[in-house]
Protein backbone atom coordinates (compact mmCIF):
# COMPACT_ATOMS: atom_id res chain seq x y z
CA UNK A 1 0.00 0.00 0.00
CA UNK A 2 1.37 3.17 -0.97
CA UNK A 3 0.33 6.62 0.07
CA UNK A 4 1.20 9.54 -1.70
CA UNK A 5 2.93 12.88 -0.75
CA UNK A 6 -0.63 14.55 0.17
CA UNK A 7 -0.30 12.05 3.09
CA UNK A 8 2.86 12.21 4.07
CA UNK A 9 3.52 16.56 3.66
CA UNK A 10 -0.04 16.59 5.69
CA UNK A 11 1.25 14.53 8.15
CA UNK A 12 4.62 16.76 8.25
CA UNK A 13 2.13 19.83 8.49
CA UNK A 14 0.40 18.44 11.26
CA UNK A 15 3.39 17.37 13.26
CA UNK A 16 4.69 21.45 12.34
CA UNK A 17 1.66 22.70 14.01
CA UNK A 18 1.55 20.14 16.82
CA UNK A 19 5.12 21.53 17.69
CA UNK A 20 4.19 25.05 17.87
CA UNK A 21 1.36 24.54 20.12
CA UNK A 22 -1.94 26.49 20.47
CA UNK A 23 -0.81 30.07 21.21
CA UNK A 24 -0.58 31.75 17.46
CA UNK A 25 -0.79 30.80 14.05
CA UNK A 26 1.79 29.02 12.27
CA UNK A 27 2.60 30.24 8.68
CA UNK A 28 2.03 28.09 5.90
CA UNK A 29 5.21 29.51 4.37
CA UNK A 30 7.11 28.68 7.62
CA UNK A 31 6.51 24.99 7.47
CA UNK A 32 7.55 25.03 3.58
CA UNK A 33 10.77 26.43 4.86
CA UNK A 34 11.21 24.56 7.94
CA UNK A 35 9.95 20.99 5.65
CA UNK A 36 11.11 21.70 2.61
CA UNK A 37 8.14 21.18 0.67
CA UNK A 38 6.23 23.32 -2.22
CA UNK A 39 4.15 26.00 -0.54
CA UNK A 40 1.50 25.78 -3.48
CA UNK A 41 1.04 21.97 -2.58
CA UNK A 42 1.29 22.58 1.28
CA UNK A 43 -1.75 25.25 0.54
CA UNK A 44 -4.15 22.91 -1.10
CA UNK A 45 -3.27 19.94 1.61
CA UNK A 46 -4.58 22.64 4.48
CA UNK A 47 -7.38 23.58 2.68
CA UNK A 48 -8.17 20.01 2.84
CA UNK A 49 -7.72 19.11 6.26
CA UNK A 50 -9.18 22.38 7.20
CA UNK A 51 -12.39 21.11 5.54
CA UNK A 52 -11.86 17.59 7.01
CA UNK A 53 -11.97 19.77 10.48
CA UNK A 54 -8.44 19.07 11.48
CA UNK A 55 -6.93 23.04 11.38
CA UNK A 56 -8.30 26.23 11.51
CA UNK A 57 -6.85 29.36 10.07
CA UNK A 58 -6.46 32.64 10.86
CA UNK A 59 -6.47 35.56 8.34
CA UNK A 60 -4.19 38.56 8.36
CA UNK A 61 -0.35 39.93 9.24
CA UNK A 62 -0.06 37.37 11.92
CA UNK A 63 -2.89 34.59 10.31
CA UNK A 64 -1.99 31.06 9.47
CA UNK A 65 -2.91 27.44 10.89
CA UNK A 66 -3.59 26.03 14.27
CA UNK A 67 -4.97 22.38 15.26
CA UNK A 68 -8.56 22.57 14.91
CA UNK A 69 -8.43 19.79 17.79
CA UNK A 70 -6.17 18.58 20.59
CA UNK A 71 -3.15 16.51 19.02
CA UNK A 72 -4.49 13.35 21.25
CA UNK A 73 -7.75 13.84 19.35
CA UNK A 74 -6.35 13.53 15.95
CA UNK A 75 -5.95 10.29 14.64
CA UNK A 76 -3.93 8.87 11.30
CA UNK A 77 -6.96 7.10 9.99
CA UNK A 78 -8.48 10.75 9.73
CA UNK A 79 -5.98 12.35 8.35
CA UNK A 80 -5.19 10.10 5.99
CA UNK A 81 -9.10 10.01 4.79
CA UNK A 82 -8.87 13.32 4.77
CA UNK A 83 -6.02 13.53 2.21
CA UNK A 84 -6.61 10.00 0.21
CA UNK A 85 -9.85 9.00 0.80
CA UNK A 86 -10.68 5.49 1.24
CA UNK A 87 -7.73 3.30 2.61
CA UNK A 88 -8.07 0.48 -0.19
CA UNK A 89 -4.75 -2.12 -0.74
CA UNK A 90 -6.04 -3.67 -4.14
CA UNK A 91 -7.90 -1.96 -7.09
CA UNK A 92 -10.73 -4.25 -6.43
CA UNK A 93 -11.81 -2.30 -3.52
CA UNK A 94 -14.79 0.38 -4.30
CA UNK A 95 -15.93 2.70 -2.29
CA UNK A 96 -18.79 3.91 -2.39
CA UNK A 97 -21.29 6.01 -0.18
CA UNK A 98 -22.66 2.73 2.03
CA UNK A 99 -19.28 0.60 2.86
CA UNK A 100 -15.64 0.31 1.52
CA UNK A 101 -16.42 -2.84 0.02
CA UNK A 102 -14.21 -5.71 -1.92
CA UNK A 103 -15.63 -5.96 -5.80
CA UNK A 104 -14.01 -9.03 -7.49
CA UNK A 105 -12.11 -7.89 -10.27
CA UNK A 106 -11.52 -11.41 -11.65
CA UNK A 107 -15.13 -13.38 -11.78
CA UNK A 108 -15.74 -16.82 -11.89
CA UNK A 109 -18.63 -19.40 -10.30
CA UNK A 110 -17.70 -19.59 -6.88
CA UNK A 111 -19.39 -16.87 -4.98
CA UNK A 112 -16.29 -16.17 -2.97
CA UNK A 113 -13.12 -14.11 -4.62
CA UNK A 114 -9.94 -16.67 -2.71
CA UNK A 115 -7.99 -13.24 -1.83
CA UNK A 116 -10.66 -11.41 -0.05
CA UNK A 117 -9.59 -12.42 2.86
CA UNK A 118 -6.32 -11.85 2.92
CA UNK A 119 -7.10 -8.26 1.31
CA UNK A 120 -9.77 -7.22 3.99
CA UNK A 121 -7.46 -8.19 6.35
CA UNK A 122 -4.20 -6.08 5.21
CA UNK A 123 -7.06 -3.04 5.18
CA UNK A 124 -8.09 -3.45 8.54
CA UNK A 125 -4.51 -3.97 9.97
CA UNK A 126 -3.48 -0.68 7.98
CA UNK A 127 -6.95 1.05 9.02
CA UNK A 128 -6.29 -0.13 12.94
CA UNK A 129 -2.66 0.88 12.76
CA UNK A 130 -3.80 4.70 12.00
CA UNK A 131 -6.43 4.91 14.06
CA UNK A 132 -3.93 3.79 16.76
CA UNK A 133 -1.32 6.46 16.33
CA UNK A 134 -1.81 10.16 17.30
CA UNK A 135 -0.73 13.36 16.41
CA UNK A 136 0.26 13.79 20.05
CA UNK A 137 2.40 10.94 19.50
CA UNK A 138 3.94 12.08 16.29
CA UNK A 139 4.77 15.74 18.32
CA UNK A 140 6.25 13.72 21.05
CA UNK A 141 8.81 11.91 18.71
CA UNK A 142 9.20 14.62 16.73
CA UNK A 143 10.53 16.79 19.91
CA UNK A 144 12.61 13.57 21.49
CA UNK A 145 16.17 14.68 21.92
CA UNK A 146 18.87 13.65 19.44
CA UNK A 147 20.60 10.95 20.57
CA UNK A 148 24.20 10.71 18.98
CA UNK A 149 25.96 7.42 18.05
CA UNK A 150 28.41 6.35 20.69
CA UNK A 151 31.84 5.63 19.18
CA UNK A 152 33.39 2.17 19.54
CA UNK A 153 36.05 2.42 22.53
CA UNK A 154 39.07 1.87 19.57
CA UNK A 155 37.97 5.11 18.20
CA UNK A 156 37.34 7.29 21.70
CA UNK A 157 41.25 7.17 22.43
CA UNK A 158 42.59 8.56 18.81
Amino acid sequence: MIFTTKAEYGVRLLIQLGVHGSDAPVSLKSVADAERLPLAYLERIAALLKKAGLVTSARGAHGGYLLALPAEEITMDRVVLALEGAIAPMDCFVDDAQESRVACSHPSERSACATKLLWTRVQLGVIKSLQRTTLAELVEFEQRPAVLPELPIESRTS
